[in-house]
């Protein structure tokens, strides 16, 4: 995990957004290799192992996106999310994060962030790996936004994702679109402000 992710992950628990505090045990340069995260309000504690912060099991996605490798590609993704320039993070959730890797190296210093994606990604220089019950990420934290293969009622993720994203930048999304400022749908996909 890249220990700069720290401050834009907030502790997972069904409280008020709360920061967590990170103990590192082993670093590889800026990666945390294992470490522990913890939280000051409810006092949690969640272990970084092998480089994956692990914030609960994922949930169960019943009725989640069932189909063959999505169309979608990383350089599609740059296309839909609008961004230009180094700094900051992507976040991209469920199988979506199966192109953090590749959209890292499309969008050079702009680190990833893969929640839940599978267990075949592996954290990288360009990619962090987050694991998580609930949503991982602060309101207004992340320059852009993937979800993809949530179940179509999966409100509470949908939503938590919206708010992610930074003022006036984008979310991307697989499945029926948001309410609110929609920019454009098609294909299975949509994108929106955040």
């Amino acid at each position: 995990m890249y220990i700069e992710l720290t401050d834009h992950l907030r502790c997972p628990a069904g409280h008020a957004e709360s920061y967590l505090v990170l103990i590192p045990h082993l670093m590889e340069g800026r990666q945390v290799a294992r470490g522990t995260l913890g939280c000051p309000v409810c006092q949690a504690e969640y272990p970084i192992r092998e480089g994956v912060a692990e914030l609960g099991e994922p949930p169960h996605r019943a009725g989640a996106v069932k189909r063959g490798p999505s169309p979608m590609t990383a350089d599609g993704l740059v296309a839909l999310l609008g961004l230009e320039g180094a700094g900051g993070f992507v976040a991209l959730a469920g199988p979506a994060g199966r192109l953090a890797g590749e959209l890292s190296r499309a969008l050079p210093g702009v680190h990833c962030v893969a929640i839940n994606p599978g267990e075949a990604l592996e954290p990288s220089a360009g990619v962090s790996v987050v694991r998580s019950a609930r949503w991982p990420l602060k309101a207004r934290s992340m320059r852009g936004v993937v979800i993809a293969g949530l179940p179509a009622d999966d409100a509470a993720w949908r939503d938590a994702a919206r708010q992610s994203a930074l003022p006036g930048l984008r979310v991307v999304g697989e499945g029926p679109p948001p309410a609110g400022d929609l920019l454009a749908s098609a294909g299975g996909w949509w994108v929106a402000r955040g």
